[in-house]
């Protein structure tokens, strides 16, 4: 018996691709960076809150962006972001980044390679594969999707990365321009994210959607995408309950 591809109810298209958002859906950005975070402050006789500074440091990662969304900027790549952003981190716990030692910054601001993924997300992106294309729509740069990809286990068939695409989510040309890398109308690709407003940007190109609930996230504190906001195709609570949903 041959294998029926999900067909997505908003596109009316069968889904051939299934990409998946990467930070917070696929890994654990907050305890991969948290955990880097205290061995350089214990190495270097610094007192930090680790999990703060993971925050603090995500919470420039929007803001970064947006001065390239809005043509404030060139395109520049999420790895030099990081980087810059690293600097005003440490300024904001009282560390002036000036005498700490360059490659130990830039093997700190690496630690944004190294995350572990959810327990869920290696068997359930295998099983996914099995039918459909499985890659990252991320704004992370090719080399940090690739790196990630290698010390997590995680088993894309493709990567394309923003830096190939030349923007930033929630851009409609992030996804539209990801799609035509894999000559796939947008409605044949369905966009899993842990994040509403990303969901809400690909349907708006085009893509189908599907919620995958990660609700600590950003800590047992979270408050935000805690539930799905929109009539999203899927909605699951891990990525093996949507390979299940798909039929994989």
């Amino acid at each position: 018996m041959s294998f029926q591809l999900y067909r997505s109810p908003s596109t009316r298209r069968q889904v051939r691709a299934v990409l998946f958002d990467t930070f917070g859906t696929v890994v654990d950005w907050r305890t991969g960076v948290a955990r880097e975070v205290a061995a350089f402050a214990a190495a270097h006789a610094h007192t930090l809150d680790a999990e703060a500074f993971a925050d603090h440091w995500r919470a420039l990662y929007q803001p970064a962006m947006e001065a390239i969304r809005s043509g404030k900027r060139s395109f520049t790549k999420l790895d030099t972001l990081h980087r810059e952003n690293l600097d005003e981190a440490l300024r904001q716990h009282g560390i002036e980044p000036a005498p700490v030692p360059r490659e130990t910054l830039e093997e700190l601001n690496k630690s944004w390679h190294r995350l572990p993924a959810w327990p869920d997300s290696v068997e359930g992106l295998a099983a996914i594969r099995r039918h459909y294309i499985v890659g990252p729509l991320s704004n992370g740069n090719t080399s940090l999707l690739l790196d990630m990809a290698r010390n997590a286990g995680l088993p894309w068939d493709v990567i394309i990365g923003s830096d190939m695409t030349g923007t930033y989510k929630p851009l409609p040309q992030a996804y539209l321009r990801t799609t035509e890398f894999l000559d796939l109308e947008p409605g044949e690709v369905m966009l899993a994210a842990a994040h509403n407003n990303d969901l809400r940007a690909a349907r708006e190109a085009g893509l189908g959607t599907a919620f995958i609930a990660r609700p600590t996230e950003h800590g047992p504190g979270q408050s935000a995408d805690l539930a799905p906001q929109g009539d999203w195709d899927l909605v699951a609570s891990s990525i093996t309950e949507l390979a299940e949903l798909l039929g994989a």
